[in-house]
């Protein structure tokens, strides 16, 4: 299954704000230069497009999907079920660890959008960098 890359956020600080930005660099062992979560087991986080927008319809309303508060977004790549798998963006190689559950944030962002992401996977994964480089929109992307 192959996809892209359609947005990348940097988080600043813990419960801070969510910069989108068009490349990010990710280091192995440690995550994403710039972000706040560096070298524990969710160095990364990712959603899928779809699964937003059916989580974000659920609650009959838009929402950025940076309220999500992952650092990618990518199209065309379903990741539930995707525990223990790698995924390959470009030159890097991202061990996927678990499911990210919805938290409380997600009701800040829109009342009814934590239940809403609260199955089949829609509120993402996280992982770890095994291989790090560069990662940018429009880069594709495959589990491997």
């Amino acid at each position: 299954m192959t996809g892209e890359v359609v947005s990348i956020w940097i988080k600043r600080s813990h419960r801070g704000v969510m910069d989108a930005v068009d490349e990010a660099q990710a280091v192995a062992g440690r995550g994403l230069v710039g972000n706040a979560d560096q070298g524990r087991r969710r160095q990364v986080t990712i959603i899928d497009e779809e699964a937003w927008n059916a989580a974000a319809a659920e609650t009959g309303h838009r929402v950025d999907p940076s309220k999500r508060r992952a650092n990618i977004m990518l199209r065309g790549i379903a990741l539930a079920e995707s525990r223990g798998r790698h995924l390959r963006i470009a030159s890097c190689l991202i061990h996927i660890l678990g499911e990210t559950r919805p938290c409380e944030r997600m009701e800040e962002a829109q009342p009814g959008l934590r239940k809403a992401l609260g199955t089949a996977w829609r509120a993402g994964v996280f992982g770890e960098i095994v291989e790090g480089g560069s990662i940018r929109i429009g880069d594709g992307a495959e589990l491997v």
